[in-house]
């Protein structure tokens, strides 16, 4: 049951990714967006899920804490390490912004990040039907933005459109794998929330440094600031649906 529940998460992924694919004309307002939806998924969805799964504080901070900055700083530190290795190689200031690697790299992450949502289907279905139901109605829900970010990222980093459309199918397959996977272990809660937070910081860094100024960089338009808006308040009705 938990694993074809995962296949509407399967097929919301791909419909997410279209819908990043289609609307190219308006680039801005899709990473606007972008940025909105990876804001709300970090701020109301992952880092409170990191910090009831991995609180434990570790001198006077919670572990989920310590992680998530870390992994903002290790987000920083691998794009700032590929753009310098890049600009060694002679590329100019406009291809040394935007490097593939890091979009892949994060688009790796979302896929992680999906199979994570798999495992969390068949755990709650092993708790009872109506835990898994409810699971599955929130993850199903914000796969539509992991799609979306997936392809909008992948794309936004000067990837070929064929290795976008890979990761895209990658992350949509990622929930499946992850229920079938609760057949035969079960991940420690300590080291999910580790990965929670650790992920939430370079989501966040990702969003707050190239996704958002990117947006609104060639049109600071109102449109743009409400597209983010409403990214994050979709991802809060999806997180209040699924309470």
């Amino acid at each position: 049951m938990a694993v074809f529940v995962a296949l509407g998460a399967f097929l919301m992924t791909l419909v997410g990714g279209w819908t990043a694919q289609r609307v190219t004309d308006r680039r801005h307002l899709v990473l606007g967006l972008a940025g909105g939806l990876m804001l709300g998924v970090v701020g109301l969805d992952l880092l409170p899920e990191a910090l009831e799964a991995a609180g434990r504080p570790v001198f006077g901070v919670p572990e989920a804490l310590l992680l998530f900055v870390g992994g903002f700083l290790v987000a920083h530190l691998v794009e700032r390490l590929l753009a310098g290795r890049q600009a060694g190689h002679g590329a100019d200031e406009h291809e040394r912004g935007r490097v593939p690697q890091v979009g892949l790299t994060a688009a790796a992450a979302m896929v992680g990040h999906s199979v994570m949502d798999g495992v969390a289907i068949g755990a709650a279905f092993q708790v009872g039907g109506g835990m898994g139901v409810a699971v599955a109605l929130a993850v199903v829900a914000h796969d539509f933005a992991d799609g979306f970010n997936t392809y909008t990222i992948t794309s936004l980093y000067g990837n070929a459109r064929r290795k976008a459309l890979a990761m895209l199918f990658a992350d949509a397959a990622a929930p499946v794998v992850g229920a079938a996977s609760t057949l035969l272990l079960t991940i420690p809660e300590q080291l999910l929330g580790a990965y929670l937070g650790f992920f939430g910081g370079a989501l966040l860094y990702l969003a707050a440094a190239e996704i958002l100024p990117e947006a609104h960089h060639d049109h600071p338009a109102r449109s743009t600031l409400l597209c983010t808006v409403a990214g994050v308040g979709f991802i809060w009705l999806v997180v209040g649906i699924a309470e």
